[in-house]
């Protein structure tokens, strides 16, 4: 997936998913201030999005709907979302991915049906991803917090990857 960079950290009792702004159309920058973090379920669950923004979209409306029938059983509610996004003729069109997570567990999902949980409490996603993921890797035995991990494993990315900016939209939740 092109054109962004999604990061979530769980440290210290915080759990922090954070997102550049960029937009791409091809080679193009359209816009680069977009929001692809976000609260979800009364602001109780953290969720960040790569690929088609109206596919994810799409599949926050869909996952709303989950938490709404399972409250407070976020892995419950992402393992339905991903099975209604495999079997559905619409939704396995979908081109994105997703990091959720909330005071407990912190979740990536995907159109292949994949419900992960990270190692290490660092996981990424999009075209920048790995490059955040590896900087936060390294940064997360220092004596910094998950915000701080973020923001700088972010800043990193948008040096290296063409598809991420420097304009982030952090969301923390105090973790379980």
């Amino acid at each position: 997936m092109h054109a962004t960079t999604i990061l979530m950290v769980r440290k210290g009792g915080r759990v922090v998913i954070g997102g550049d702004g960029q937009v791409s159309l091809g080679q193009t920058i359209v816009k680069g201030n977009a929001r692809k973090v976000r609260r979800l379920s009364k602001g109780t669950v953290l969720g960040g999005f790569a690929g088609a923004t109206a596919d994810a979209f799409t599949l926050f409306e869909r996952l709303e709907a989950k938490l709404e029938q399972y409250p407070g059983q976020l892995t419950r509610a992402c393992v339905e979302l991903t099975k209604d996004w495999r079997t559905d003729r619409y939704l396995r069109r979908l081109e994105a991915m997703m990091l959720v997570a909330d005071r407990e567990v912190s979740l990536l999902l995907s159109g292949a049906g994949d419900v992960l949980e990270p190692e290490g409490g660092v996981m990424a996603i999009g075209s920048g991803g790995n490059y955040a993921l590896a900087a936060a890797r390294a940064l997360e035995d220092q004596d910094l917090d998950a915000e701080t991990i973020v923001r700088r494993a972010l800043g990193i990315a948008a040096e290296i990857c063409v598809y991420t900016n420097g304009n982030l939209v952090i969301e923390s939740l105090e973790a379980a």
